[in-house]
């Protein structure tokens, strides 16, 4: 799962969400001791979410769609497109206002604890949030930035025009695969948050 879904999946908790948001800047288990209780947890919730979302059967599938193509990086791919079907998904957002709400909400609360940000998720929040990068999964020619933002950082990685081909091409085939795996993810996020 990408930024959106990691964000939603924080249910509204301020330091949750920070962790989830900067955990991929968060390298090893010593790193965790340097941040409160509450960030620590959205670090390691982050870690588990991944795990779950890469061994889920749907997720699977969806990867054998770009994997002749972009092999390991047809997880990446994966976790960006399922925040395009959550953008669109009308039980968690039911219309684009509601989504922007919420993206304006998330914005706001990473604000409140950027004094943790990791440098590189520093550099790139002013960039996030000014091009709404949250809200913007929600229509293709976000989509297409947002491949495009992968390739730029995953330096070995093939030019996505292919990718952005396949998803196009099996959008309902993806989406299904998202709609198998949502509620799962959900009750599993719930369930380590008790």
């Amino acid at each position: 799962m990408n930024y959106l879904a990691h964000a939603f999946l924080s249910f509204g908790d301020r330091d949750i969400l920070t962790g989830n948001m900067i955990a991929d800047h968060v390298k090893g288990r010593l790193a965790l001791e340097n941040f409160p209780p509450g960030i620590k947890k959205g670090i390691e919730l982050h870690r588990k979410i991944d795990r779950e979302t890469d061994t889920h059967p749907a997720t699977q599938r969806a990867k054998l769609l770009f994997r002749e193509d972009y092999g390991l990086y047809s997880g990446p791919i994966t976790d960006i497109l399922y925040d395009h079907f959550l953008a669109g998904d009308p039980k968690f957002f039911s219309s684009a206002t509601n989504l922007k709400e919420f993206s304006q909400s998330v914005y706001l609360q990473l604000e409140e604890n950027e004094k943790y940000f990791p440098p590189k998720f520093a550099a790139y929040f002013p960039y996030m949030r000014q091009g709404d990068w949250l809200f913007n999964y929600r229509n293709l020619k976000g989509m297409e930035r947002s491949l495009g933002g992968l390739a730029r950082r995953a330096i070995h990685m093939p030019p996505v025009d292919k990718a952005y081909e396949i998803f196009i091409t099996h959008y309902y085939t993806l989406n299904q695969c998202y709609y198998e795996f949502i509620d799962d993810v959900i009750g599993f996020v719930k369930n380590e948050m008790k």
